[in-house]
């Protein structure tokens, strides 16, 4: 099976050739191109090997990294047709265990799977030249390949389960927004180094980070000895092993779930709700963010939030305080007032909480749902605004801490906010009245401190480890972020649990409300 499914591999690529002039002649200039760019990368690798240790190290696992994330990424966002579909071979009658480790070797068979073993050969090579173990290098090399084939299985499995009918402006503006999330901070951070006494302290350091992530640990091993070299091995191991459980999982969902055909142009023509999964909590996110862009009452709320936040350190600087210090306060007060703006959500629903509570929807859905819209604006607005703050400071080392108190401080506000607007909503300016217009109906002071400081006594423990990393040092840093994360996912988690609790029991009361606003 695996020899006829490799043939299968072979005759595809050969006939990509047997095609239009025009379009062979493009292919064959893109092929020529790609080889161009392979040779040279691989040779600027080779040369590593005659370079000092640290900088061959830095260099080569930060260039690893990017290509294990690049497998890992690129196929969401290409959208090309998976000619290795798993669904192709489900009249095969193949265990799915089989068809998955058959569709991986075929896999090498494969412009980008080339492409990556030419780049490995390369890694190699400069390892042996730099006094790696052979063997170890060899290894390393290994694992890398084998996360980056397995890797982009998964990705363009998840991208033919999930986005593949789905494509429109809707999910082209998504994909945008979490490309820019990832690219444009990791640019200014190449832009702002200092390349001119050798390689900068920060890329070092980011490449120490990397060489205990997922994406980078395989391409540390080589010159990692003791400690290191264990957790690097281990960390590595690890990650091909979740790929390959997950690469598993796809291939045996995608041969026993058959999924309605439903015309692109039909698709197309509902927007968001064809972008949004077929869940109860999709169709209210989808809603949602309709509302969000449409309801000047929402959009003047996100206006607002980042001027005041900019507006609030202008005093600090009236008065004499640092530049580089004042940076690092408009983030976290942006992510703190950002979750905060949940906390009432449900009275600028209007009449649409109705559809809701009379078609049975579960508390747990309508809390998600209502999050969409929030969390697809406020996570670009607050990769921007960290990555500003820390570009101004000029200290990178200081980023992993940010990140953390950013989203301690705005999940655990959506996660109180998602209590709160159920349990206690008060009155706000009417539909189609403007946003600055005052309610007749008072009320709602307490919800909206217990939310806003609540928020900040529960992230208490990331904001004091990011203030240990600004005093004593950025050994804090990553307890900071993973300490913020952990508390930000507690929080949201039971936050939306209760909330939905909340939500289906006063679920009387809570459309009383809607028909007297």
């Amino acid at each position: 099976m695996v020899a006829h499914v490799l043939g299968l591999r072979l005759a595809l690529l050969a006939g990509s050739v047997r095609a239009r002039p025009a379009v062979v002649a493009r292919r064959v200039f893109a092929t020529l191109a790609l080889v161009v760019a392979v040779v040279a990368v691989c040779v600027a690798v080779v040369r590593l090997g005659d370079a000092a240790s640290g900088t061959a190290s830095t260099l080569l696992v930060t260039a690893g990294s990017l290509v294990v994330a690049g497998f890992l990424l690129v196929p969401l966002f290409a959208g090309a047709e998976d000619p290795l579909d798993p669904r192709r071979f489900s009249p095969l009658g193949l265990p799915p265990g089989r068809l998955a480790a058959t569709i991986v070797l075929a896999s090498l068979v494969s412009v980008p799977a080339m492409v990556v073993i030419a780049f490995g050969v390369a890694v190699v090579t400069a390892w042996t030249q730099q006094g790696a173990s052979v063997p170890l290098a060899v290894f390393a090399t290994l694992l890398g390949l084998a996360t980056c084939v397995v890797g982009a299985r998964c990705a363009m499995a998840i991208g033919a389960l999930a986005l593949r009918d789905r494509r429109g402006p809707q999910l082209t503006g998504l994909l945008v927004v979490a490309a820019s999330v990832l690219v444009v901070p990791a640019a200014v951070f190449l832009v702002s180094l200092d390349w001119s006494g050798g390689l900068p302290t920060q890329l070092t350091e980011a490449a120490s980070a990397l060489a205990v992530s997922p994406i980078g640990a395989a391409w540390a091993i080589p010159l990692r000895a003791g400690g290191d070299l264990a957790r690097s091995v281990a960390i590595a191991l690890l990650t091909l092993l979740a790929l390959v459980l997950l690469w598993w999982w796809l291939v045996r969902r995608m041969l026993t779930t058959t999924q309605r055909p439903v015309p692109v142009r039909e698709r197309r023509g509902l927007g968001w709700f064809a972008v949004m999964p077929g869940l109860p909590s999709g169709v209210i996110a989808a809603r949602s963010v309709v509302y969000w862009f449409s309801d000047p009452r929402h959009l003047a709320n996100i206006v607002i939030v980042p001027i005041a936040s900019v507006l609030v350190v202008v005093p600090l600087l009236v008065v004499g305080v640092p530049v580089q210090t004042v940076a690092l306060i408009p983030p976290p007060l942006m992510a703190l007032f950002l979750g905060w703006l949940a906390h009432n959500d449900l009275a600028y629903d209007s009449t649409g909480i109705w559809m809701h509570i009379a078609s049975g929807v579960r508390g747990i859905a309508d809390r998600v749902g209502r999050l969409a819209p929030i969390m697809l604006i406020s996570v670009p607005l607050l990769a921007a605004a960290i990555t500003l703050s820390v570009w101004v400071h000029d200290r990178w080392s200081i980023l992993p801490a940010m990140v953390g108190v950013c989203v301690s401080l705005f999940a655990c506000g959506l996660g109180l906010g998602s209590v709160s607007s159920a349990a206690a909503p008060y009155a706000v300016t009417r539909p189609g009245d403007g946003p600055f217009e005052q309610p007749q109906r008072t009320g709602g002071g307490m919800a909206q401190a217990l939310v806003l400081f609540g928020a900040i006594v529960v992230s208490a423990p990331a904001l004091w480890w990011g203030w240990l990393t600004l005093s004593r040092g950025p050994d804090y840093a990553w307890a900071a972020l993973w300490g913020g994360i952990i508390i930000g996912a507690v929080v949201l988690l039971a936050g939306v649990i209760v909330g939905g609790v909340v939500f289906e029991r006063r679920s009387s009361r809570l459309m009383e409300f809607a028909e007297t606003m």
